[in-house]
């Protein structure tokens, strides 16, 4: 590759990126969740109490971002609203049966694409991948 200055590899790392987020929102139709939706869900999920301001400082988003996400998660029957026990003027976000049955579907679904996608490369390709990358993020 005669890319002295990085850009060409730049641009195909970004590239990688856009294809990995269409194959997400690909993997995401059959549950009509947005990218947005599916990452707000599982924090829920993990966390069983989030507070929307903590759903906001996960996501990196706007807290009225984080009210819009809940309650469309709400009206599918995802999540609720509980009290806080610790304080009467908040509310927690829990996920309700339906909502742990989709996350544990949705991790189901990406893992499978995930393993497609890079079944592509041998496992030293992905060892190397993996290696080069954490170099650039570190």
């Amino acid at each position: 590759m005669a890319d002295d200055d990085g850009t060409e590899l730049v641009e195909l790392v970004l590239r990688a990126a856009r294809t990995q987020r269409r194959r997400w929102g690909d993997v995401l139709a059959p549950w009509a969740l947005s990218p947005h939706q599916a990452r707000a869900l599982r924090v829920v999920v993990t966390r069983d109490g989030a507070r929307l301001s903590d759903l906001a400082g996960t996501l990196h988003i706007a807290p009225r971002s984080a009210t819009e996400v809940a309650d469309a998660l709400q009206e599918r029957g995802l999540v609720e609203r509980t009290a806080d026990p610790t304080d009467r003027r908040a509310v927690l976000l829990r996920a309700t049966d339906e909502g742990r049955r989709v996350q544990a579907e949705v991790d189901a679904a990406r893992r499978a694409d995930s393993r497609e996608l890079v079944a592509r490369l041998t496992a030293a390709e992905r060892a190397e991948l993996a290696r080069l990358l954490r170099t650039l993020l570190d």
